[in-house]
């Protein structure tokens, strides 16, 4: 027992061990009446709420720490997000932007199609490759050329109507006069009455002139131009402008009457060159023709034979028949 005592400056003697029982049998006391009784529970919310100011100053400074850090991380992040898909959308706009080119190519080419559906019997489609526009000289060069089979003369359309008529042709490009150039001029009719007359250019991509109708002509500004077909180079039907305004003047004989072309001629890229069905099938009746009559000599020849041996036979029975006679007698 000498070993669990201490001795103070009083002189009293404390039994450390029987503090030690004492203080482990209290303890055990307070955890068995607490699990069943539960009569500590007050108290401890009470101490729960004393404590929690402590609480929150002792893990405000790293609570704060951990937002602040965090908050920065965040907003790099937001930075780095924005500029990816602010790059993402630049080249979405810019393959936007050439789907719109496409879409609106693809329109015209399916315009040039359904326009010369039931006129013409072949098409080529080329690509304007360059351009010599001026005051007296209104003409486009082409990638087509004599050895896809053009040919000078030949009528251009875009989707809008008549562009021009090839005028030079090479191996590889082709040369094409637009209407509105001053020396070009196509015989029109109006769709609404079917007077006939010519529209000529004037140098001027927007406008062309009917320089040859009377004051009294039956013409009036919206008027549809179309061609009339006469001479073969441009199928019939086909637009070729509208009637933008006419001037009559008592003085004159001919009337002053401005047409706007159909077609876009200083916006079209592609064109399409047209043979017209007459030009398509002359070829075709010399071609059939030509076996029609040797199948119709054989016929005849093979005719002839048929009728030629019954005469032959003819003849020996005859030559035979006395013979038999004479002999019964």
């Amino acid at each position: 027992m000498v070993a669990f005592r201490s001795a103070d400056t009083s002189g009293r003697t404390t039994g450390l061990l029987l503090r030690c029982v004492l203080y482990s049998l209290l303890a055990l006391g307070l955890i068995i009446v607490d699990k069943r009784y539960d009569h500590l529970g007050r108290i401890r919310r009470l101490l729960s709420i004393v404590a929690y100011p402590v609480q929150i100053a002792v893990a405000s400074p790293f609570e704060g720490w951990d937002w602040f850090r965090e908050s920065v991380s965040s907003r790099g992040a937001l930075r780095a997000d924005k500029a990816k898909l602010e790059a993402e959308l630049r080249v979405a706009q810019f393959r936007l932007q050439r789907y719109e080119a496409l879409e609106a190519e693809s329109q015209r080419l399916r315009g040039l199609r359904n326009n010369t559906a039931g006129i013409t019997d072949r098409f080529l489609i080329g690509d304007v490759m360059d351009l010599d526009l001026d005051a007296f000289r209104e003409r486009v060069l082409v990638d087509k050329g004599a050895q896809d089979g053009v040919f000078v003369g030949q009528a251009v359309l875009d989707s809008g109507g008549v562009f021009g008529q090839v005028a030079r042709v090479g191996q590889l490009t082709a040369e094409v006069i637009l209407v509105s150039d001053a020396t070009h001029a196509i015989p029109v009719q109006i769709n609404r009455n079917g007077l006939r007359t010519i529209a000529v250019g004037t140098g001027d991509m927007g406008r062309l002139k009917l320089p040859y109708l009377p004051t009294s002509a039956d013409v009036i500004s919206g008027d549809l131009l179309v061609t009339s077909g006469l001479g073969g180079g441009f199928p019939p039907g086909y637009p070729v402008g509208t009637v933008a305004e006419v001037k009559r003047d008592s003085a004159q004989s001919l009337a002053d009457v401005d047409v706007k072309p159909a077609a876009a001629l200083d916006r079209s890229r592609e064109l399409m060159f047209v043979w017209l069905k007459t030009q398509a099938s002359s070829p075709a009746p010399a071609t059939s023709a030509a076996p029609a009559q040797p199948q119709s000599q054989s016929q005849s020849t093979a005719a002839m034979p048929a009728k030629t041996p019954p005469p032959a036979k003819n003849p020996p029975p005859a030559k035979t028949a006395p013979p038999a006679g004479a002999n019964d007698e």
